[in-house]
């Protein structure tokens, strides 16, 4: 059912437990720099990423109800704080929730390496499927050739495009359902 996924918690809670500590590299050469501070304990860009997503969610449910109540103390629970403090607002309102919720779920799980979870989505433009992830560009690229933009590149779509699509499928499903 539309909105009981957790996959963006769960992603959240595993960029917490997981990925917030620093890759363990080899010892290299044996060569270093002396150093003179000690490295960051913690990944600080997957804390600021984490942190900026929360923020989001926050800013966008009071945004959208202001009377919201306190904010959960476990921070991936923002997103079942957001969905019940949202849950008495219109369609379009609960559908840009979901689609905000989604991107999320899409970028966790890109941070964490997971590219996959974009080649299940079909390409906005002609519907093929296996969407390729482009890092360098942080946009999925279609693979297929007759699929081009104005100037003769192949179309890529960001994820917020993704998820309005995937949310607006989902909820047109679930009203002709009903």
């Amino acid at each position: 059912m539309l909105g009981d996924d957790t996959t963006a918690e769960r992603r959240l809670r595993l960029l917490q437990a997981e990925f917030t500590q620093h890759a363990k590299t080899g010892p290299g050469d044996g060569r270093t720099a002396t150093r003179t501070e000690s490295p960051a304990p913690l990944n600080l860009a997957v804390i600021d990423r984490i942190r900026a997503a929360v923020h989001e969610v926050i800013e966008h449910t009071r945004t959208a109800a202001p009377d919201a109540g306190p904010l959960p103390a476990d921070t991936a629970r923002v997103y079942d704080w957001a969905r019940q403090n949202t849950a008495h607002l219109g369609t379009e309102r609960q559908q840009a929730r979901e689609t905000l919720i989604y991107r999320q779920d899409l970028e966790h799980a890109i941070e964490m390496g997971d590219t996959g979870v974009i080649r299940k989505h079909p390409c906005p433009g002609c519907g093929c499927y296996g969407l390729a992830w482009r890092p360098a560009r942080q946009r999925a690229a279609c693979p297929n050739r007759y699929c081009l933009d104005d100037d003769g590149l192949s179309r890529s779509w960001q994820l917020a495009t993704l998820a309005h699509h995937h949310i607006a499928r989902q909820f047109a499903t679930k009203s002709s359902a009903t």
